[in-house]
């Protein structure tokens, strides 16, 4: 059973809101930190039951107002290749235990900060390249991958997406329908892994509204917030979560 008590909500319902600001209007690619945040409170399983609901509600509000405005040959190439990453970590979860998911999870959170700040610092560039299929379906199987163990498929997905060179808009409408669709892949063997529980249900229910509070802010912040700002306080949120679930996992 699931302690509902106040550290849950301490730490739930900030990451919540968190996670449905980034997918709803920063590309996804630090939603994962709402999951991440969870885990501090709740094994990494029940954190991936709770949020996946969560993340499909905000996919669902979010689509809208970005319709039509994706890259679909980015998008189409995305979602094949995410179908044999979900495969690949579906067998990984039923393989290993917690402490497994607390460290992959802690090493994906300092590995996509490290990412952005050798981006930011000029160590590392992503140039713009021709559509490639081949780079799409691999980009797409590591996010898929990515995402099923710990909801982080965006930072993949970015490398390919910020590489063909598109519009704002048109990179955030490209990434809210592809996780759209992997999440929706994500559903089926969650419920055939018991991810899934009445504890995991009752704990969507509760976080829901501030997944939605969320995702409006986002797609509001879209145009407003400047996204040095939003990424600046996500870093410190991911690297000081990473180190504690993998102090967690060791310990």
């Amino acid at each position: 059973m699931i302690d509902f008590g106040w550290e849950f909500f301490v730490v739930g319902i900030p990451a919540i809101i968190f996670g449905g600001i980034s997918k709803g209007g920063f590309g996804s690619g630090a939603a994962f930190v709402a999951g991440a945040i969870l885990a501090l409170v709740v094994p990494p399983g029940v954190a991936l039951g709770i949020v996946l609901p969560l993340f499909m509600l905000v996919d669902a509000a979010t689509l809208k107002p970005y319709w039509g405005k994706w890259h679909w040959p980015s998008a189409k190439g995305l979602m094949i290749g995410a179908i044999p990453g979900c495969i690949i970590a579906a067998w990984l979860y039923a393989s290993v235990d917690a402490d497994v998911f607390r460290v992959l999870i802690g090493l994906i959170c300092l590995a996509f900060v490290a990412f952005q700040w050798s981006r930011a610092l000029g160590l590392l560039t992503v140039k713009q390249m021709p559509f490639s299929t081949p780079l799409a379906w691999f980009a797409g199987m590591v996010s898929g991958f990515t995402s099923f163990v710990s909801h982080a498929g965006g930072p993949p997905s970015a490398v390919f997406l910020l590489s063909q060179g598109l519009s704002k808009t048109a990179y955030q409408a490209t990434t809210v329908v592809v996780f759209w669709a992997i999440n929706w892949m994500k559903a089926v063997p969650y419920v055939f892994l018991g991810i899934f529980s009445w504890d995991t249900i009752m704990g969507s229910l509760v976080l829901a509204p501030f997944a939605l509070l969320g995702a409006w802010i986002g797609v509001k912040a879209h145009h407003l917030v400047p996204e040095r700002l939003f990424f600046g306080l996500t870093y410190v949120l991911l690297v000081l979560t990473g180190v504690r679930l993998i102090w967690i996992a060791l310990a």
